[in-house]
Order: C-alpha cells, then sequence, then structure tokens
C-alpha cells in the first residue's frame, strides 16, 4: 500500500536556484533555476520534490499544468509516517 500527497505548485522558472518559496494563494510556490523549454523547469520541479520529500524520482508525478505555472504533482510515499513528515514540511514552507 502506498500514500499520496497531492501538491498544487505554483513554478516560479528562471530563479537562481531552486527551491521552495513559501504560499502563493492555496500552492506551494516552487523557484525553479531552470527555463521553461522544453521541459527542463518540469524536470527540475520533479527532481526537487524528490529531493525534499526523500523519495525516488519514480515517484514524483506531475499530474497537470505540464504548460503552465500552476501545477499538480502527486508524491507516493511507502508507510504513513512518511506522507506525515512530507505534511510537516510541506505545512512550515507554507507558513514562510
Amino acid at each position: 500500500m502506498s500514500y499520496e500527497l497531492k501538491l498544487s505548485i505554483h513554478a516560479v522558472p528562471g530563479a537562481k536556484r531552486t527551491q521552495a518559496g513559501g504560499a502563493h494563494a492555496e500552492a506551494l510556490r516552487v523557484r525553479l533555476a531552470a527555463p521553461p523549454v522544453d521541459g527542463k523547469a518540469n524536470a527540475a520541479l520533479i527532481e526537487w520534490a524528490a529531493n525534499a520529500f526523500s523519495v525516488p524520482k519514480r515517484r514524483v508525478q506531475l499530474l497537470h499544468g505540464e504548460t503552465s505555472r500552476q501545477k499538480l504533482l502527486g508524491i507516493d510515499f511507502e508507510t504513513k509516517a512518511e506522507l506525515v513528515a512530507a505534511q510537516t514540511l510541506l505545512a512550515l514552507w507554507m507558513a514562510e
């Protein structure tokens, strides 16, 4: 059994470095150090999410918003504890 976190993202490509940047309405703002061409920003977003939540990249999916700044990620976790830890981390980022 896996546990999924659906994460609304407001992507800001072309930043100096890739990092979470607080809330943007109901979404998490993520600044991406990649241009929005040829899928580079989406690839950077998936890599960031995998690193940030300590999961393999294959467990992160772009569910919606391939060509938009508004995106929806699906992140699969193996345990409920991993999901809770991710939700806690997300709450900290949203509070920034």
